[in-house]
């Protein structure tokens, strides 16, 4: 039986103002609270409020048939917390249907995965976990990097982190002959399975859906299930990945995006086509074979690579000297200065400073806040700079990382020696004197006050209470004279 999987992903930003460059060292504060409010606000109230009640719907007409995935970035989860909390609702009543799947990501949509920093990237991970555990109830058991970012390299981590499977790009120069319509193995991590996004069938609604130039245009429930029925039978799962704000912001609700999500079910079930989430997806299915992913694949651009983000001077020269200072910051107990550290690190800030030309160019314009990608680094670059400043005050930069990291190991070991030293102190003071106490009873010696157990004591509390012989102040004993009158009366016998 063939089957959909649809995966919704939210994000949103940390906008930054405009910070110039008199501002370094004395304005510690980086975002732009009034548009960060405006654009979640906006976005929440024409697309993904309207599009959550819209899933909710579908479960209970379909009487929980419907099935899919959300997958919700950290810097999303709290601005929407702050500005939208009714869209948090929505989410937790769609968790608590049970047919849906939330997934795990990097905390801030970052590009952790590419910075050959492990131990970062996992952190944040394991934060983004937390934070869908402690909202929704559930621990994410699928993986989706940021804008599905993967490679070879990255799937070993994955699976470490404890992920079952990871959701990717179909790209035809990975797959060349194959589909993306099967579940794979990671060639480097072979547990690891990968779920592959079918682009073409995701673009059809996130770009071609009001498109009237388009040779299919209208698109309907039945044509687009008609499409899905008529792929080879032993294609048995359909992965579809999209924005929710697909539904009402990109493709506004007077095109009937709406109406046209919500009839998905009932003409699926005409056609015998289920909806799984994509934990069912990876226990009910086998991997096919194995994919190697030499190079990073992402579902951006037409390349299907990550030069949107690291494709040109400006955007490497500020990824790394915002990595530079990782060792630095992972050190530091300062929760604002990890806070900035978590906002700074998100890939739109990369993507606004994106050079390239044409459509991949202007995809990058239409979402940035900025007049140019020079702009955009500019801006960045001073902000990066006062944060800086801030990491420097810490752990200043004239020493080097690797005598950094080895001072703080000689002062943690030499903490850890000390607390071992101190129980094995407390032990044998322990021993030495339940041996004292041990000696003591079997040698009849008095036994110190300060070494007697709490049982002992109690029986020398009691002894006092028994009769002894011995004289009572102010009175005469009665039994010595009847002692003495035995004593005269013995020698008449």
């Amino acid at each position: 039986m063939k089957a959909i999987n649809f995966i919704f992903q939210i994000h949103q930003p940390y906008r930054l103002k405009r910070y110039r460059f008199f501002e370094i060292g004395n304005d510690h504060y980086y975002y732009d609270d009034f548009a960060n409010d405006e654009i979640i606000t906006r976005i929440a109230q024409r697309s993904y409020i309207p599009a959550c009640e819209t899933l909710l719907r579908m479960i209970q007409d379909s009487k929980g048939k419907f099935r899919c995935a959300i997958a919700i970035s950290g810097d999303a989860l709290e601005q929407s917390e702050q500005y939208v909390p009714e869209l948090i609702d929505l989410l937790k009543k769609l968790a608590d249907t049970g047919k849906v799947e939330f997934l795990g990501a990097p905390y801030a949509n970052s590009l952790a995965s590419l910075a050959e920093q492990p131990d970062e990237f996992a952190d944040q991970v394991k934060l983004h976990s937390s934070k869908i555990q402690a909202l929704f109830g559930q621990t994410p058991k699928v993986f989706r990097n940021t804008e599905l970012i993967y490679s070879d390299e990255i799937a070993p981590q994955i699976l470490d982190l404890g992920f079952k499977g990871a959701v990717t790009e179909g790209a035809k120069h990975i797959l060349g002959w194959k589909s993306p319509d099967y579940v794979y193995s990671a060639a480097s991590a072979p547990k690891l399975k990968l779920l592959l996004n079918n682009s073409k069938l995701a673009d059809d609604i996130a770009r071609r859906f009001s498109d009237t130039n388009w040779e299919s245009y209208p698109l309907t429930a039945d044509k687009y299930m008609d499409w899905i029925a008529s792929t080879p039978a032993e294609e048995q799962i359909i992965n579809i990945c999209l924005n929710l704000e697909t539904f009402g912001e990109l493709q506004p609700r007077e095109t009937g995006i709406f109406q046209f999500l919500e009839a998905l079910p009932r003409f699926a079930a005409e056609r015998g086509i289920d909806f799984w989430t994509p934990s069912e997806a990876v226990s009910k299915l086998k991997a096919v074979d194995a994919l190697a992913v030499g190079h990073p694949v992402s579902a951006v651009d037409d390349g299907r690579d990550v030069s949107a983000w690291l494709g040109n001077q400006l955007q490497n020269e500020a990824f790394n000297k915002l990595y530079s200072v990782t060792e630095r910051v992972r050190l530091c107990d300062d929760r604002r200065l990890k806070m900035d550290w978590l906002y700074l690190q998100g890939a739109d800030h990369f993507y606004y400073m994106s050079t390239k030309n044409f459509g991949d160019g202007a995809a990058a314009a239409n979402f940035s806040p900025y007049g140019s990608p020079y702009d955009a680094f500019t801006n960045y670059m001073n902000v990066l700079a006062d944060f800086i400043v801030r990491v420097e005050e810490q752990y200043p930069m004239s020493i080097e990382n690797e005598e950094l990291n080895a001072l703080l190991t000689t002062i943690r070991n030499q903490a850890t020696e000390l607390e071992t030293l101190t129980k094995e102190n407390d032990s044998l003071r322990r021993s030495l004197e339940q041996f004292n106490v041990e000696h003591n009873l079997r040698t009849g010696a008095a036994i110190p006050a300060s070494e007697k157990k709490p049982a002992e004591k109690k029986t020398e509390e009691k002894q006092p209470a028994k009769k002894t012989p011995g004289r009572k102040p102010g009175r005469k004993p009665k039994s010595e004279p009847k002692s003495e009158a035995k004593a005269e009366k013995s020698p008449k016998k």
